[in-house]
Parts: structure tokens; sequence; C-alpha cells
């Protein structure tokens, strides 16, 4: 698609002879929520670590607001534009919210190498930081240690550090899991808020979730996307009934 800011043609990785992902073609629009959804197993977290650069495909290509990313090193596509999260919560579980934040924003700046106590003077990272913090509601929990905070607020936090870079595609791994129904409408919520203006491919499991927050849903079986579409085009397609959703849900 011609407006298409991240593009997947004939995507391919094995491992051996493992095919994992096996020619897969997607498109994510400039701006769009677009969900990638699919069975435990489908290759959903590997798509990711092809597009942020983790692992190399096999072969296919990768493309970027025009320019072929595929099997350039993570920090190389993070300064492109391209910020992920991960399944697990990545975060420094002792230090502080504030302190978390402000490495992401240190890295954004090519800074993660200077000495704290020089970065505590730096006006940029640290109105930056703060700016993050308002916009995923954690101002009150700047102080906190990170890893005493509740797992929304961990996941909250991780979010701010997807922005720290200020990226044009986000790349969100099962933000909700583990999550209480109320922690899960937050982030929802949150999610949806901070993503204004940029592209979001999510990888979630929670088919409420997916649905009332995506704009575009794929959904991919054994490595191959076997169907794209609005949320009530993926509702009503057979084959993702019968591959995945199932009757019940999909009703």
């Amino acid at each position: 698609m011609s407006d298409a800011i991240l593009t997947l043609r004939g995507l391919k990785k094995s491992f051996g002879d493992i095919e994992i992902i096996r020619g897969v073609d997607l498109d994510l629009l400039g701006g769009e929520r677009h969900a990638l959804i699919g069975p435990n197993g489908a290759g959903k977290s590997t798509i990711f670590h092809l597009i942020s650069g983790n692992i190399a495909p096999t072969a296919g290509e990768i493309m970027f607001a025009g320019k072929q990313i595929g099997g350039a090193q993570p920090q190389a596509i993070n300064h492109l534009g391209i910020s992920r999260s991960f399944q697990i919560t990545n975060i420094f579980p002792r230090l502080t919210t504030f302190e978390n934040l402000r490495l992401a924003v240190m890295r954004a700046h090519g800074l993660q190498y200077n000495f704290w106590r020089l970065v505590d003077n730096n006006r940029r990272v640290r109105e930056q930081t703060e700016r993050l913090l308002e916009m995923v509601r954690l101002q009150a929990r700047a102080d906190s240690i990170a890893g005493e905070m509740s797992y929304s607020e961990q996941r909250s936090l991780e979010i701010a550090m997807t922005l720290a870079s200020d990226p044009r595609v986000i790349l969100l791994d099962e933000p909700m899991a583990g999550m209480s129904r109320d922690e899960t409408e937050y982030t929802s919520n949150l999610i949806r808020e901070v993503t204004k203006g940029r592209a979001l491919m999510i990888v979630e499991h929670d088919m409420d979730v997916v649905f009332s927050l995506s704009e575009r849903v794929s959904v991919l079986v054994y490595g191959q996307v076997i169907a794209t579409g609005t949320p009530e085009e993926i509702r009503r397609n057979a084959s993702v009934k019968e591959a995945y959703l199932g009757e019940e849900v999909a009703a």
C-alpha cells in the first residue's frame, strides 16, 4: 500500500530446518492501530523480533518509510523511528520510575555513557523525562522503586520508555498480559491516548482489547497471515473462526 509506513513482503524466518515465518505480507499504515493475533506459537513475537532487528530474516523484505531495514541492528532501527516493548516487563526493578525513564531518554539522546551526576544537570533530559511521566500518569510515582509498583504501573512505565525516542511506529507485545480487568481497561485507554498520531502494531490475546482498540487486525497462523481486515471483518471471517477465534468468541 502506498500509505504504508511499514511493509513486510515475502518475509521468512527459519531456525535450522524449522520454518517459523513462512512468507508474510503485511502493511502497517501511518497512524493506524493494527493488531496481530493468532494462537501460541504462530510466530507473532518472531515478527516483532524481525522488525526490531533482534533477529535477521531468512528471506523477504522489511521496509520502513521506504527504507530496507531487514537485518539492520536494533539501535539503528530504533534511531530510524521504531520502538518496541516485550512480553516480559523490561525495566530496572531497583531503580526508581524516574531513573528508569531517564535512562530511556538518555539512550534516545546518545547519552547512555554519561555519568549520573552530569545527567542530573541536563535540563533537556530532565524535562523530557517529566513530560513522559505526565503522559503516562506516573508523576506521583516518580520516586517509587519500579520493582515495587503494581504490574499495570510497570507496564505504563515501559510504554513511556518506548516513547522516549519519539518513534513513528510502536510495537507492543502483549501489554495486557497478567492484568486484571480494571488494569486492562486503564492500560488500553492509556495506549489509545499516547499512540495518537503514531502507528501502532500490537500483539494481544485479549479479544475485547483487540476489537475495541484496533482499526485493522491481521491473523497469523503457523507463520502465515490468513486474513487482514477491520475487527468486524475478522469476526465474520470463517477461516479465522475455524483456525483461531472459535464460534463463541466470534459471535
